[in-house]
């Protein structure tokens, strides 16, 4: 009986162990990226007379090919049962450079939090904003895998989209349980003061619509968090073969960024995206297309950006996925901004270009 009740205890504890260990996940995700970039800048600073204050200019002319890491992570993540009805839940995610150009590791979505069957899930930690729950449109991958900045490491030629959703530092995420069935999801995010990127107190909600049937449409806001200022963001995905013999999928982005800075425009950005799957292979492939558009880029009156890109993948596993691409980014800028003390004005003009043709293979486990 005593050797019945230390093998059921063992069991037990076996379980518990097994509840508890984490699952350790992530990808490599490799490139080799012809790029090439020329952009020729000029900032003035100058009083109401015409006198130049401060100036900068800078001139960009790269033609490389280049070995990238494309968002490279290894994280861990897991959950244990505090009651009946809650549980632990918890990650940590880190970038980290396959190529070796960078050898510092960095934070990604790393929190602490609960889920609750009742009230339903509260993270604490770094998030990603409210933003990213309704973006699902965008197709690019490797050096284009974003809304906003690409990998240059100019500054010139580095930010040539719109605002994209980052991850945010002290925030705390709430996604509350769906409601008798309806095929909606609603997220509410707060986020302490961030004395180190000089950050206020900032919040956000987004909602997502989707009941299955191939068609989707989300909407979120927030406040402080990107940038300082407010992001309206809405955007719609439709699944055509859903409805007719056409397997593509189509997606449009539209967002609007109030910068809080005087004399700042607001900036305006379309995504409108398609991909359709590759029957004539063994294994699954698809194609894509993406295009961006945004205008008054950062707030600055008359800077506008447009980009396209085309490209595919084919998976030879479920998690071997082999990648091609080829895209564009013009700029062209003629700006200006009054400043916040009166009586000066700062004006930008700029024309960049960049070019990307690439392939990579990224491997999931």
């Amino acid at each position: 009986m005593k050797k019945l009740l230390l093998a059921t205890a063992i069991a037990a504890l076996s379980v518990s162990a097994a509840n508890a260990a984490p699952t350790v996940y992530g990808k490599a995700f490799v490139a080799m990226n012809y790029v090439n970039a020329e952009a020729d800048a000029e900032y003035n600073y100058s009083d109401i007379n015409g006198n130049v204050v401060y100036s900068y200019s800078e001139n960009v002319d790269e033609n490389t090919v280049d070995i990238n890491s494309h968002a490279s992570r290894l994280g861990f993540k897991g959950s244990e049962a505090m009651t009946a009805n809650t549980d632990v839940i918890y990650q940590l995610e880190y970038g980290i450079d396959v190529s070796g150009n960078n050898r510092t590791i960095s934070s990604r979505d790393i929190f602490l939090g609960v889920n609750n069957k009742q009230f339903g899930e509260f993270r604490a930690g770094r998030n990603q904003s409210t933003l990213a729950r309704i973006d699902n449109v965008v197709v690019n991958q490797g050096y284009f895998d974003n809304l906003g900045n690409n990998d240059m490491e100019n500054d010139v030629v580095k930010g040539l989209n719109m605002a994209d959703s980052g991850r945010i530092n002290s925030s705390v995420i709430w996604t509350a349980p769906k409601y008798q069935g309806l095929p909606l999801q609603f997220s509410a995010m707060y986020s302490a003061e961030d004395q180190e990127e000089g950050k206020d107190d900032g919040f956000g909600a987004a909602l997502m619509f989707d009941q299955g049937t191939g068609f989707t449409a989300g909407v979120a806001y927030d406040k402080d968090q990107n940038i300082e200022g407010d992001i309206v963001r809405g955007t719609a995905t439709v699944d055509l073969a859903k409805y007719m013999a056409a397997p593509v999928t189509l997606g449009a982005l539209y967002q609007v960024a109030d910068y809080d800075f005087a004399g700042s425009k607001k900036e305006k950005g379309l995504v409108v995206s398609a991909e359709m799957p590759l029957t004539n292979f063994a294994r699954p492939a698809s194609i894509y297309t993406q295009y961006n558009k945004t205008d008054n880029l950062g707030g600055w009156d008359n800077v506008n950006s447009d980009q396209i890109v085309v490209g595919g993948k084919y998976m030879y596993k479920d998690n071997i996925i082999a990648h091609a691409y080829a895209g564009m980014n013009n700029a062209d800028a003629d700006g200006s901004m009054s400043s916040s003390e009166p009586g000066f004005l700062a004006t930008y003009r700029a024309d960049a270009e960049v070019f990307v043709i690439g392939t990579g293979l990224e491997y999931k486990f």
